[in-house]
């Protein structure tokens, strides 16, 4: 069945009954869903079926079998077992795991795991520490917050939340049309007849903002070259005032250097291209805001350098999540808040943003996004200088004229910023664990021939062919990182039939370092095995040698 990921699981019947039965499987997995966002496991449903075979019939005494299993193999685990019939008749188990929210859940033998994408991990160690410190994060938002009733909140910033619900298109009219007293509990902002830790971060009064544990603070500091400060940009930040919202509104208004941009040559105009694009900059600053853990310290910095923007946000990533996997895991940290956020539009949906991110940053010529884990948080580093100016007038007639997926936009960025990536290289980037996976990042982008590949396998490399970029108008620098295989072929021998012999780094700087020194080394083995050229000497000091055409070498590389 499709769909099988984060909170979504399907197996077979034997899973649960049986020669093959799996008990410590089945434990293992409620326990990875219940302490992640909880889920739902379908038994009688085989990998790449969308349901049950027709004569699969579930017996009545199944359910309370399975209900019993896990509660003796598993610690803190809420579950709930019910028989399904699908519209041809055939029977399932739906298996529904309930999110812990304040204990941490194992099985009965000790061991701990946690769901991440679409696999159940163990947990060992810093990971169980990080884990129960997200549990206390998570109870944070809906702490109610005693002294203080519902109605005892800042007047303007509640009519503002008000308004802002009712004019977002990623509200329902259901919601809309709730009574305002009513939109506080949807939201979680009052709960048992009080505010909660949530509701006074939003619409809470300055004094008892100020009184939360840990209420964010923004600082921005500006350095020079050398690494010294020069400004220090937080005039009204921290004074505990403002509420989320209106932090990101005040730091992209009260910044000068969000308005400062380059200006590039469009035929006979010019374009205005940004240092620094404001959907970014307020997309990392949503992020560093909802995915802190609120019960741990500590201000987020914005440290802009001449080359970059730093954004440096307390805490570590949350348990599964990390810098190499960050475009393809999402995990819940504060998920009421990121609701408030997602509802309010001021961030993308859980897990998209990033995605958002590198899709900008590649289409406007820029690397992308660098994801840092220290001891006590995790840094986002964004580059200002423009890489190659000709791939955002690239990249902006191929969205015009393809309109590709998100996906699609991110590896074609890629491929054009560098010109020339294998397989590996690319699935490099993109934290792919295989092939498969990198087939749905390629997309459609070779049917529209905007791509070309060569090469098998592993060796597969992706290009953009030339004629594509003169279609497209590319008016980028040429070079050889793109070169055909017969070209670099004729290009290496006649290198070594001037200068007789070298060494593969003199080689690669003479014919140009923008060409992939694999490329270049895996040729020269191949004019080696053809006997076009021969080498001496092993490893660092070898030699290539040339062959004169009708000679015989006798060197060890023929």
């Amino acid at each position: 069945m499709s769909g099988e990921g984060q909170v979504f699981e399907c197996k077979s019947i034997h899973y649960a009954l049986g020669k093959h039965e799996d008990a410590a499987k089945l434990a293992a997995d409620c326990v990875g869903f219940a302490n992640a966002a909880g889920g739902c496991i379908l038994l009688g449903i085989e990998d790449g079926r969308e349901g049950p075979p027709a004569e699969q019939h579930v017996a009545d005494d199944l359910l309370e079998r399975i209900r019993k299993r896990i509660m003796q193999t598993t610690t803190n685990v809420g579950v709930v077992a019910v028989k399904k019939t699908a519209s041809h008749g055939g029977e399932y188990v739906e298996i529904t795991i309930h999110r812990n929210q304040q204990s941490v859940a194992s099985t009965s033998d000790g061991r701990f795991y946690i769901r991440v994408s679409d696999e159940t991990h163990p947990l060992r160690g810093d990971d169980l520490t990080r884990l129960m410190a997200d549990r206390n994060s998570f109870v944070w938002e809906l702490q109610p917050v005693r002294r203080l009733r519902p109605n005892q909140y800042d007047a303007e910033k509640f009519l503002a939340f008000v308004e802002s619900v009712r004019a977002s298109d990623r509200v329902t009219d259901f919601v809309k049309n709730k009574a305002e007293r009513e939109l506080l509990e949807h939201y979680f902002f009052a709960r048992e007849g009080c505010l909660t830790q949530l509701g006074v971060l939003w619409i809470g009064r300055r004094a008892d903002r100020a009184a939360l544990l840990h209420a964010p603070a923004i600082q921005c500091i500006k350095y020079d070259a050398q690494g010294k400060k020069v400004r220090k940009y937080s005039d009204g930040w921290d004074c505990y005032d403002l509420n989320p919202k209106e932090m990101i509104e005040l730091v992209w208004r009260d910044v000068p250097d969000w308005k400062e941009s380059y200006e590039l040559p469009a035929g006979l105009f010019r374009k205005t291209v940004p240092h620094y694009e404001e959907e970014v900059v307020r997309e990392l600053l949503a992020n560093a805001l909802v995915h802190r853990p609120y019960t741990q310290r500590g201000d987020i910095f914005l440290n802009l350098h001449p080359d970059r923007l730093e954004v440096h946000s307390p805490g570590l990533l949350p348990v599964g999540v990390t810098p190499h996997n960050i475009l393809h895991v999402t995990s819940q940290r504060n998920p009421h808040l990121a609701k408030v956020f997602y509802d309010l539009k001021l961030m993308e949906r859980e897990g998209s943003g990033f995605d958002r991110m590198y899709e900008l940053l590649l289409a406007g010529g820029r690397p992308a996004p660098e994801v840092k884990e220290g001891d006590d948080r995790v840094t986002v580093v964004v580059r200002k200088q423009i890489i190659k100016a000709g791939v955002i007038d690239f990249m902006t007639k191929a969205d015009q004229s393809f309109q590709p997926t998100q996906k699609e936009l991110i590896a074609l960025g890629l491929i054009a910023q560098h010109e020339s990536l294998t397989a590996v290289e690319l699935g490099k980037m993109l934290a792919l664990r295989n092939a498969e996976e990198l087939r749905d990042w390629i997309g459609r982008l070779r049917d529209w021939s905007l791509v070309s590949t060569r090469g098998r396998t592993k060796a597969t490399a992706y290009y953009v062919k030339p004629d594509v970029l003169r279609r497209l108008e590319f008016r980028g620098p040429t070079t050889l990182r793109g070169i055909e295989k017969h070209r670099l072929r004729e290009l290496l021998l006649r290198d070594l039939e001037i200068y007789r012999e070298a060494a593969i780094s003199d080689i690669h700087e003479r014919i140009g370092l923008e060409i992939p020194r694999r490329r270049v080394q895996r040729m020269l083995a191949e004019l080696a095995a053809e006997g076009a050229i021969c080498f001496a000497g092993q490893r660092r000091g070898r030699k290539y040698l040339f062959v004169p055409s009708g000679a015989e070498s006798s060197a060890p590389g023929t």
